[in-house]
């Protein structure tokens, strides 16, 4: 394939090439030429003229669990842990109750949705195991996406906690008042489950391993997926996203959330909505990345992500769309979400209050946000994904420039995070092929 005169966003930086000829091989971008001779097409490829169209990265959506897809919008109006606690939750009562083929038609359903919306790359926290692994692998098999599949063993190190939390809330349920139980121990069994053997079982399906967070699982557990998740293989763990689960780490533990985590040695760390300076600087220092997913933060109530606050922390941020309970895994809808929201907030603490942004903190602008949705999703996922560059994977979408949302396009950046939807874009590219879409 040979993409010709395309306005296109190129390289790790989405430089801005006014007319760009960019070609593949064998799924990889191998030509990206914006300056001199053009190249001549290969015997026998494919020519497209791009003229009047955008070619930008295809989105990587670095945090999803499409598992959930068959409960969409249920339970509202519930706490995070009503809703999708994988213990005390909503969510894991539905899932239950659902039968494995509609599970697998809904999820197939999401990734078809993700492509259509400029996202060929996404990853899963998958629950269930072995099979949910299967299932999810099964769902996306013969789909133009990638699912980085991480997969997690139903048990959990913290047995102590999460039986005192569940008593809790059904005296909460049961009365209207809260508990005055105390809480749980900060420990449980040793490993409760967590084996090395189990985890290699796992990991003979998966991508790696995402944990539903350090509140769920023991000191013991957390350093047993250390040890035996080896590259390529990644470790994520949610962290930090609520303040009660903040402050309930604190109280049955005397650290942070994004302490506890840290000791799965981590490559993802998924929210930190509620992490210290410290817990940022921490999570630099080791190279685990930062995925933020703004939409689902709020629709929980869970409060927004300090992204600028991360940066300035040294942190690589990614952007995902979390739960399909609580949202739709649209990318556009994602980056637009978290570039007003941040400004507002930014505005907020402006106005009067006494707080200002930290040191070394900048404006999130646009094409910062749009770094997070592509190349540096690639990065956190530890893929060649992401860029429109040599020996990038050869996905992009293609954006109608002249679309009534977008002409006139003085901004590409501000237009693809703030302005464009499904119906703005022409085509999507996965692998060298057209995938959703004609040129």
């Amino acid at each position: 394939m040979l993409l010709r005169n395309a306005c296109a966003l190129v390289g790790p930086r989405l430089s801005l090439a006014p007319r760009a000829d960019i070609g593949e091989s064998g799924g990889a971008f191998d030509r990206v030429v914006s300056r001199g001779a053009r190249p001549r097409p290969r015997r026998g490829e494919d020519v497209y003229d791009c003229e009047g169209l955008l070619a930008v990265p295809a989105l990587v959506n670095a945090h999803t669990h499409v598992g959930d897809s068959i409960a969409k919008d249920a339970a509202p109006g519930r706490t995070v842990d009503e809703r999708v606690h994988p213990v005390l939750g909503a969510k894991p009562r539905i899932l239950a109750r659902s039968r494995p083929e509609h599970l697998e038609s809904m999820m197939r359903a999401t990734c078809a949705s993700m492509l259509a919306g400029g996202t060929t790359t996404f990853a899963d926290f998958r629950e269930g195991g072995i099979e949910g692994a299967a299932m999810l692998a099964r769902a996306a098999s013969g789909l133009p996406v990638r699912p980085v599949i991480l997969g997690r063993l139903e048990a959990y190190g913290d047995a102590g906690g999460v039986a005192a939390a569940a008593a809790a809330a059904a005296e909460r349920r049961r009365t209207g008042r809260r508990s005055t139980r105390p809480a749980g121990p900060a420990r449980g069994p040793a490993h409760h489950g967590v084996t090395a053997a189990g985890i290699a079982r796992l990991l003979a399906r998966c991508d790696g391993i995402g944990l539903s967070g350090p509140n769920e699982n023991s000191d013991a557990a957390l350093g047993a997926y250390a040890r035996a998740v080896r590259r390529p293989r990644l470790r994520a763990i949610h962290a930090a996203e609520t303040a009660a689960s903040s402050a309930a780490s604190r109280r049955r533990t005397g650290r942070t959330e994004a302490e506890r985590a840290l000791l799965l040695r981590p490559h993802i760390l998924v929210h930190m909505t509620h992490a210290t300076d410290a817990d940022l600087r921490a999570a630099a220092r080791a190279g685990a990345a930062i995925v933020v997913c703004p939409r689902s933060n709020a629709a929980l109530g869970a409060g927004l992500p300090d992204v600028p606050r991360m940066l300035a922390a040294g942190c690589r941020v990614a952007l995902g769309t979390d739960n399909v309970m609580v949202n739709a895994p649209d990318m556009l809808r994602e980056m637009d979400y978290l570039g007003r929201a941040t400004e507002a907030a930014q505005a907020g603490r402006g106005r009067g209050r006494g707080r200002s942004a930290p040191p070394g903190a900048r404006p999130l602008d646009a094409r910062a946000i749009l770094r997070m949705a592509t190349v540096d999703g690639g990065g956190a996922l530890r893929r060649k994904v992401g860029a429109i560059a040599r020996g990038m994977a050869a996905d992009c979408m293609l954006i109608e420039r002249h679309s009534v949302d977008l002409e006139p396009m003085h901004d590409p950046w501000a237009a693809v995070v703030h302005r464009a939807s499904a119906s703005s874009i022409r085509a999507v590219v996965s692998g060298g092929r057209i995938v959703h879409g004609r040129i």
